[in-house]
């Protein structure tokens, strides 16, 4: 096809052609012949133009077609720019949908929330008594709760989702560091301020934990060093074998420090209390004297069938009633593990072994004091105790699964304290447990268990409880 500017050549020529034609045969015998000629020059004339025409307006399109792709090989270059910006993007080599985000943005602060759904429905038989409504015993097992030297009551039937928990968490890059953030409560938590069963079951939801991890450093209320948690078993209860358990969670300062891939070692400074008890009264009693923190250190360590941790504390105990005071020293030891007994990781042992003087409240929900105050001599005398338990997980499927839990703390006082001021004091709770748990989808469990518990005092006279708790409980 002729450019443009060769048929405006083209077109000039062809003129000058006629007018030269017309200038030399102007004559008259030849006046026909330049009419002819006149005539098919402007035939000639008129199909120029036409094509000059059509050459003008695909060129006009060419050029909107050359704006247009222009236009969007801008627009590709701008979209390749912000895909190669993003880390995620530039290492995947297709364009793919995003896959759902683990939490959400607030600034430079991931959040992200959690917890769990959790309802129990539970019967309850206790041959020497009955526990009241609203007491803590009613809604997990609390051996300290048993009735002793009561009649024989009916079965108790009671449905609860106290126990449903929720947390947040939070993390910051700041400097080249991670600082980090935890909140989580429940329904459970706060005595007192239960609602009814009549109407509306509402419960307040009160504060577990809430800490600041900074580096190795931990801040804030979390669960004490003294206790291992990873070492709980599996129960439908709130805590499970209760009596021989350490629990407790408090306000502390606690620093972490990896000593290889393996072992981590634990140190702590934690909120003191020293839980008491009057000499003819098992009642107990929150001095809040104390002046010098809970020292607690723990050992963890890991390989390949489970991980082991051997935990130490040290406390001084203080009671001032203003008139009178006393100090002592107390300490613990505890020993946790977990271990997987055969290669295919169906079974499955944990358990807890712990002693101390003066560390009542630190085991077992305070079945025993941390001490005995003498109000004739002034002084307080430290309380032993010795507890512990044993499970036993078997994995049936990999949806169907059983754990077989003993457990137990004994408690001895001072040979000098008087059996009669003792006789209603704690000596000693045992119980043991089986349940089936199945999980029919991730994040939803169904379980059935049953509990036997024992509790004995120092006279001799003892209560039972026979329980037969279901759960269905949704984690997310």
């Amino acid at each position: 096809m002729l450019t443009i500017k060769r048929r405006h050549h083209l077109l000039c020529g062809i003129a000058l052609l006629a007018f030269a034609g017309t200038s030399a045969h102007a004559a008259p015998p030849k006046e026909q012949e330049l009419e002819a000629r006149i005539a098919a020059l402007e035939r000639m004339f008129g199909t120029v133009q036409a094509e000059l025409a059509t050459a003008k307006s695909e060129n006009q399109k060419l050029r909107a077609d050359a704006s247009l792709a222009q236009a969007r090989t801008d627009q590709l270059s701008a979209s390749v720019s912000a895909i190669q910006a993003t880390p995620q993007a530039a290492a995947t080599p297709t364009l793919v949908a995003a896959a759902p985000a683990d939490g959400f943005k607030v600034g430079a602060t991931t959040v992200k929330l959690g917890g769990f759904i959790k309802t129990t429905i539970d019967f309850s038989q206790w041959n020497d008594g009955d526990v009241a409504t609203g007491n803590l015993g009613r809604d997990f097992y609390l051996p300290q709760s048993t009735p002793i030297g009561g009649q024989r009551e009916s079965l108790d039937n009671d449905f609860n989702a106290k126990q449903t928990r929720l947390w947040l968490t939070t993390e910051t890059a700041v400097n080249g560091h991670v600082l980090k953030g935890y909140v989580e409560g429940d329904f459970q938590t706060s005595p007192g301020t239960q609602g009814n069963e009549r109407a509306t079951n509402g419960y307040n939801f009160a504060l577990r934990r809430a800490y600041v991890q900074y580096d190795r450093f931990t801040f804030g209320e979390d669960w004490t060093t003294f206790q291992n948690v990873s070492t709980l078993p599996e129960s439908t209860d709130f805590i499970g074998p209760t009596e021989g358990i350490v629990f407790a969670r408090q306000a502390l300062v606690r620093y972490s420090y990896p000593l290889n891939k393996t072992t981590t070692l634990h140190l702590a400074i934690e909120n003191p209390e020293t839980a008491s008890a009057n000499l003819g009264s098992p009642t107990l009693i929150e001095n809040d004297d104390d002046s010098v923190p809970d020292f607690v250190v723990r050992l963890n360590h890991t390989f390949t069938k489970g991980e082991v941790s051997v935990a130490g504390i040290a406390r001084r105990l203080s009671l001032d009633n203003g008139a009178v005071g006393d100090e002592s020293s107390g300490y613990g030891v505890s020993v946790t593990g977990k271990i997987n007994l055969d290669a295919a990781k169906r079974y499955e042992w944990k358990f807890m072994a712990t002693y101390g003087s003066g560390i009542g409240r630190y085991v077992g929900l305070n079945f025993a004091p941390d001490a005995v105050f003498v109000p004739a001599t002034g002084q307080h005398k430290n309380v032993d105790i010795l507890g512990g338990y044993s499970a036993i997980r078997v994995n049936w499927t990999p949806k169907l699964r059983s754990t077989l839990t003993g457990s137990i703390q004994t408690v001895d006082y001072d040979s000098n304290l008087a059996l009669a001021g003792l006789a209603n004091f704690n000596k000693q709770a045992w119980s043991v447990s089986a349940n089936l748990f199945y999980s029919p989808v991730k994040g939803v469990d169904l379980g059935a268990e049953y509990r036997h518990g024992v509790r004995e005092v120092v006279s001799g006279a003892d209560g039972s409880l026979d329980r037969l708790e279901f759960l269905a409980k949704y984690s997310f």
